[in-house]
């Protein structure tokens, strides 16, 4: 390894690390801040939940850069826990939206004003599910079932991932089956919360979800999708070794990770305004009772 070479690998590690403090300390301070109005724990556990995504999947991003050349068995593993917590995550945010709702399946409670409204699906749902259909308890679980097949999916496919590796049985078409099932079974459940949020927009509107709903599709997708391009720049050979001390695959992943780590700094800058802590505090309460006076 040249001079100039671990020169831009100190740096590399060095901006990465300032990138994770910065990430820690915004979740931090907004962690703080809801402890401190701790006034509705359904909701702000959830939100607890939903705000960890940003540093956890930045911790695994970096620590993928220190450790690049590591185990691809123990990677996976990280990556594992990193994209279950990602269905966890999910699956609260929809439990949130809930709870603003007043909506609890469980004891069969669907506000009657809400009932009986239109929710239309596009394609490619229409081909398993009709157009339109009129919301109902049915719907409303339906959705839900949408929402939590991912939370099952997603761990039951790690845990595969990682035997199938160890047992050293792990060819490229059993990847790509991994990543075409999970791709499939996380776009199923960020459908079902687009198509919850329209149907709920108005109802929604003061607890400000699309900028909430944006911090979770943002990070997943973010991730996601510069990974696939990544890929195809290494497969095309934009992306080569300039005889670094790391191969094309190898630099692929430390730009990926380099990436992650960077944009969680602004996803976790973004969640101070998304989930707030201010509606929970009793300020917000007594501007809108001044503004009534």
């Amino acid at each position: 390894m040249d001079f100039w070479s671990m020169n831009l690998m100190t740096m590399t590690l060095l901006g990465g690390g300032f990138c994770l403090m910065l990430t820690l300390y915004f979740t931090v301070q907004l962690l703080k801040q809801h402890l401190f109005h701790w006034t509705n724990p359904k909701e702000q556990k959830a939100i607890l939940i939903i705000i960890l995504m940003a540093p956890l999947y930045a911790v695994d991003s970096y620590v993928g850069l220190v450790d690049i050349k590591g185990s691809e068995t123990f990677f996976t593993f990280l990556d594992s826990i990193k994209e279950c917590y990602e269905a966890l995550v999910i699956a609260k945010f929809m439990a949130l939206m809930y709870s603003f709702l007043n909506i609890s399946l469980s004891q069969n409670i669907v506000p009657d004003e809400i009932k009986g409204r239109e929710i239309h699906n596009s394609f490619p749902m229409t081909l398993f599910v009709p157009h339109t259909v009129r919301l109902e308890h049915h719907t409303l679980k339906l959705l839900k079932q949408w929402t939590w097949q991912f939370v099952v999916i997603r761990p039951v496919c790690s845990i595969l991932m990682i035997l199938l590796q160890l047992l050293d049985a792990y060819p490229s078409w059993i990847s790509w089956t991994f990543t075409i099932v999970l791709n499939i079974s996380v776009s199923l459940a960020l459908y079902a919360l687009v198509v919850f949020y329209h149907v709920f927009a108005k109802e929604l509107a003061p607890h400000n979800p699309l900028a909430k709903f944006m911090c979770i599709k943002g990070i997943v997708f973010f991730c996601f999708w510069q990974g696939v391009m990544l890929n195809l720049l290494a497969s095309a050979g934009i992306i080569k070794s300039h005889h670094f001390w790391l191969d094309v695959e190898h630099i692929e992943e430390a730009l990926q990770n380099s990436l992650v780590i960077f944009e969680m700094v602004v996803f976790s800058f973004f969640q101070q305004y998304a989930y707030s802590a201010l509606p929970y505090s009793g300020e917000t309460k007594k501007k809108i009772e001044k503004k009534t006076q």
